[in-house]
């Protein structure tokens, strides 16, 4: 069996389990740069790291157990957050049901896994149950389907409109690799168990992305116009206004600004990240997540390319965890594993002492077996429509 702390056998260059590790590993090393700058602003990162980041970090602030203790988690020093946590244990879901997921899935495989099973937390150093360390807008899983009882399919609605739900969605959109389209309708099916608005709308466009982003040839401007194609609403519109801004800078260095002055009319968290306005998070047709249309505004500014988009999602602070878990998944996915910093891989993987490449493979295993099994349900719904006359 793999050491948990190293990562598994590195998958053959342009396969399908290249670009699945790709996209969740670069996930993982993204998740795990950006959480020691969560919820800070570009210049506070900047005056307490001595100018951008530019790898793996210590906490932003040294007594990490008692500065935040709603979170006394150990963010920084190379340690995946509930991000990362969180895609892994969808990828468990989807090597348990080896086919296409729905919001009654997650009901009956993910909600168990948080209340029921040991894993190792890095940021609470200690093996403890995923429900110990996921944050108050993941624990209404728990709450609403183990507890309440509710419908799956709606169980999301009332919950904190986040970006909970798209966090983890990237295995959705290796399961539906080449086909934006299937990814959205699925990830938004997953999503309404844990969101609702534009926080479901988000975790169907982000597995969109990623879906493009694993279909050999794609590029940005593909996996830009696939988001824009099944995007609806403030979703759709800051994307588009993003990806304007985007379009005419070359360095994130000189765009943080400009990236969160073309998001900030659709996020309702405001100025303050720590001190959410008063409409913060409630559902609207106008609003959008920030991360996901920052994330893919980096990737424009980046041309594509896994380390500068991870480094400005970094450095552009506020969810910077999330934002560089998506700048990292569509990256890596686009380039493949080759594309993640091996230097990054690896010390992730030892400081977490989690394995950060092998559910790449695991999804590309499980998405051939889901594809075979699409292929057979064509074949006979092909065949039952021949019978018509």
């Amino acid at each position: 069996m793999t050491n948990p702390s190293s990562n598994g056998p590195r998958p053959e260059a342009g396969s399908l389990a290249d670009k699945s590790s790709g996209a969740l590993a670069g996930a993982a090393v993204g998740d795990a740069l950006g959480g020691a700058a969560e919820g800070n602003s570009p210049e506070a990162i900047q005056e307490r790291y001595g100018g951008f980041i530019t790898g793996i970090v210590p906490p932003f602030l040294a007594d990490w157990r008692n500065a935040r203790p709603i979170a006394p988690y150990h963010k920084g020093d190379g340690h995946i957050t509930d991000d990362t946590l969180m895609t892994h244990a969808l990828v468990d879901v989807y090597a348990q049901v080896r086919d296409h997921l729905d919001a009654y899935a997650i009901a009956e495989h993910l909600v168990p896994m948080l209340i029921e099973e040991r894993r190792w937390i890095p940021e609470l150093e200690t093996d403890a149950l995923l429900l110990h360390r996921i944050f108050l807008a993941e624990k209404w899983l728990v709450a609403r389907i183990h507890y309440g009882h509710v419908d799956p399919r709606e169980a999301g609605v009332g919950n904190i409109v986040n970006c909970g739900a798209a966090m983890y969605a990237a295995p959705i959109g290796i399961a539906n690799a080449a086909d934006p389209g299937a990814a959205y309708m699925e990830a938004i099916d997953v999503a309404g168990a844990h969101q609702s608005s534009y926080g479901r709308e988000a975790a169907g466009v982000f597995a969109a992305a990623v879906a493009e982003a694993m279909r050999p040839g794609a590029s940005m401007t593909s996996v830009i116009d696939a988001a824009v194609d099944v995007a609806h609403d403030g979703t759709r519109d800051a994307i588009q206004a993003v990806a304007d801004a985007a379009s005419g800078l070359t360095d994130w260095r000189g765009s943080l600004a400009t990236l969160r002055a073309a998001v900030e009319p659709f996020d309702t968290v405001g100025p303050n990240y720590r001190s959410p306005a008063a409409d913060a998070r409630r559902p609207s047709r106008t609003k959008s997540i920030e991360e996901l249309p920052v994330a893919l505004g980096m990737t424009l500014v980046a041309r594509g390319d896994y380390t500068e988009s991870v480094l400005g999602a970094i450095n552009y602070g506020r969810d910077s965890d999330s934002i560089a878990t998506m700048a990292g998944a569509i990256t890596g996915a686009l380039g493949g594993l080759a594309a993640v910093r091996e230097e990054w891989v690896e010390s992730v993987a030892a400081a977490s002492r989690t394995d950060i490449v092998t559910p790449g493979v695991t999804m590309a295993e499980v998405a051939t077996e889901i594809w075979k099994r699409d292929a057979g349900r064509v074949r006979d719904r092909a065949d039952a429509r021949s019978a018509f006359r």
